[in-house]
C-alpha cells in the first residue's frame, strides 16, 4: 500500500514538473516563431536559404513535442459524455480516410450499427484512435497498404481492433513501445502511444498489441460499459 502511494506521488510530481516545463518553454518558442516570421516578412529572401527551412522544421518539432507533453500530462482528466460507439467510430475513420486515400492506403471497416452506448471523453478518445491510425499509416512503406478497423460487442464490452500490413515490430520493440520518449521513427517523439494507452486506461479500458516483423501489427482496445 505504501509503495502504491509513493508511486502515485511520484506520478503527481512528474506531472507537475512536466506542466511547469511545457509552460516555461512554450512562451519563448512562440516568441521566436513570431520574430522569425517578422524577419521573413521584412526580408523574404532569407527563406531561400536551406538553413531557414531546418530552423523552422526544428521549431515545429519542438512545438509538437510540447503539445504531446501537454497531452501526456492531461490524458487522465476526462469529461465523459454518453456516446453512440457505432457513430463515433465511423466518424473517426471517415475523418482519417482522405489522408489514407492520398497515400494510396486502403481502409477497410467492419463496424456494426448496434454497438452499445459508452461514456467517453470524445475529444481524448478521438485523439487516441487517430494516434493508432496514424501509427498504422506510418508503418506502411509499400504500395499495397491496408488498414482494417473492426469492432465487436458482448455483455456491454466493446473490442476494437486496428490492424495494418506494415513493417511490424520485434519482441524487443514491443516491450518498449508504450514507454514515454521511446520511438523507432526518425521524427517521432515517443509520446503518441504512451498518451493513447493513458487515455484508454483512464476510461477503465485496456490496450494490447500483437505484431510480426514485416507482416504488420494489430492494436486491440477493450472498453467496458
Amino acid at each position: 500500500m505504501q509503495e502504491k502511494s509513493n508511486l502515485e506521488q511520484q506520478k503527481k510530481d512528474l506531472q507537475m514538473t512536466l506542466s511547469k516545463l511545457t509552460h516555461e518553454i512554450r512562451n519563448p518558442i512562440a516568441l521566436i516563431q513570431s520574430e522569425l516570421q517578422m524577419i521573413a516578412s521584412a526580408h523574404p529572401e532569407i527563406t531561400d536559404f536551406d538553413g531557414w527551412y531546418h530552423v523552422m522544421e526544428n521549431l515545429e518539432y519542438i512545438r509538437n513535442l510540447l503539445n504531446e507533453l501537454s497531452q501526456y500530462n492531461n490524458a487522465e482528466h476526462l469529461t465523459l459524455i454518453q456516446t453512440d460507439m457505432s457513430a463515433f467510430l465511423n466518424s473517426v475513420t471517415r475523418s482519417f480516410k482522405p489522408a489514407l486515400d492520398y497515400l494510396g492506403i486502403s481502409l477497410i471497416t467492419d463496424i456494426p450499427e448496434n454497438l452499445p452506448l459508452l461514456f467517453l471523453d470524445q475529444v481524448k478518445m478521438r485523439q487516441a484512435f487517430l494516434n493508432l491510425l496514424r501509427n498504422a499509416q506510418e508503418s506502411i512503406q509499400h504500395s499495397h497498404g491496408i488498414i482494417t478497423v473492426s469492432a465487436v460487442s458482448s455483455d456491454n464490452h466493446i473490442s476494437i481492433q486496428i490492424s495494418d500490413n506494415g513493417c511490424g515490430m520485434t519482441k524487443c520493440q514491443l516491450k518498449n513501445i508504450f514507454t514515454p520518449f521511446t520511438t523507432y521513427k526518425p521524427e517521432g517523439t515517443g509520446l503518441g502511444l504512451s498518451v493513447t494507452r493513458q487515455i484508454i486506461q483512464a476510461h477503465k479500458g485496456s490496450l494490447q498489441v500483437h505484431s510480426i516483423p514485416e507482416k504488420g501489427s494489430t492494436f486491440q482496445i477493450l472498453l467496458r460499459g
